[in-house]
């Protein structure tokens, strides 16, 4: 990796702590365990809402796709503007009483404006019950749900979100697994902070080169179910950090229209799943066939092989690792901070 220590230290530290803050985290979660069973959302909920904004707001798409796979229940994600400003096109039929919704609010800060607004409407009008994730125990978020998980190793002093962003992930993953009733999952969950700390070692030498490769001029990133609020994550740090022309899609329709970008100067990288593995790994090979070049992150047979053996649910918080490190390579080969974006503020207060 790139070894200046003046422009992005607070990021590299965060990216690199990563395994240290989920092994953190996990005993926070350990001790919730209870207070997240009484949920009980298979029969007191008829949807479960996941709100956030910029990058929670991709975490929230990632978690409501992965607890509809686990759970079965009717989960979707909204930005928290669009819960406050648009609610009637949001909530749907909640005039029926029976019909209550469970909230999950997720805010690294826990004092954004838009979340704080969308959760205040949400519990004055009765809508249902709110669950809240973030990193600050002080701050008003932390203080509003009927469960509120406040993960502090987490928290961070850069402006983009890596460290956040994966810890509340992986609160979001114990959730899931517990309100679906996977013990075995929600156990199996000890297991990732040595599997990040394999994927770190894979992934920053490979970060190094392909970061400040000049060659390059666009970046895609393909991700499909949970993995594409991932791969929207993914893109947005390259945005942010590097100022790169970066977008997410779904891995099939990729070729539906944005395969006419891709070029020499193209870097495609697949969040390759392992149950659609074949339908994605068919994708990537025309993009090369078109003249694009691929990188591959998946549990085997990829460029970051993951072989952590964990099932495709939890595996999928170690796509971001790699996806956060060549943004982060990017930045400093253009001469940009990573630990302050241009036009960004840590927090958004209207």
């Amino acid at each position: 990796m790139n070894t200046d220590t003046d422009k992005g230290k607070f990021t590299r530290q965060e990216i690199l702590s990563q395994p240290e803050a989920w092994a953190a985290a996990l005993e926070v979660l350990a001790a919730a365990r209870r207070s997240a069973l009484d949920l009980a959302p298979a029969r007191r909920y008829g949807q479960i809402l996941f709100t956030g904004c910029g990058s929670t707001y991709y975490l929230s798409l990632a978690a409501a796709a992965l607890t509809q796979e686990l759970t079965g229940l009717t989960c979707r994600a909204f930005p928290a503007s669009e819960l406050w400003l648009n609610p009637r096109a949001s909530y749907g039929q909640v005039e029926n009483l029976s019909y209550k919704t469970l909230l999950v609010a997720v805010s690294r800060s826990g004092e954004t404006t838009e979340t704080l607004r969308a959760c205040e409407a949400f519990l004055e009008a009765g809508r249902g019950d709110l669950v809240t994730l973030s990193c600050y125990a002080e701050m008003p978020l932390a203080k509003m749900g009927a469960l509120n998980l406040v993960l502090p190793s987490g928290q961070e002093q850069s402006v983009a979100q890596t460290r956040a962003f994966s810890t509340l992930y992986l609160g979001a993953l114990a959730l899931a697994a517990l309100w679906a009733g996977r013990a075995d999952l929600f156990d199996s969950l000890a297991r990732l902070p040595e599997a990040g700390r394999r994927v770190l070692a894979q992934a920053a030498p490979l970060a190094a080169d392909l970061g400040p490769d000049p060659s390059l001029d666009r970046f895609y990133w393909l991700g499909s179910g949970p993995r594409y609020g991932l791969a929207g994550e993914l893109s947005l740090k390259m945005k942010e950090m590097s100022l790169s022309h970066s977008e997410p899609f779904h891995f099939l329709e990729f070729r539906h229209g944005p395969k006419s970008m891709v070029t020499d100067s193209t870097l495609v990288v697949g969040l390759r799943s392992t149950v659609n593995g074949a339908h994605e790994a068919a994708v990537l090979a025309d993009m090369r066939a078109l003249g694009g070049r691929v990188l591959v992150l998946a549990e085997t047979e990829s460029e970051v092989r993951f072989e952590s053996g964990l099932d495709e649910a939890l595996s999928s918080i170690l796509y971001l690792p790699a996806g956060q490190l060549i943004a982060f390579e990017r930045a400093l080969a253009k001469g940009l901070n990573p630990d302050r974006p241009n036009h960004l503020d840590t927090v958004v207060r209207l």
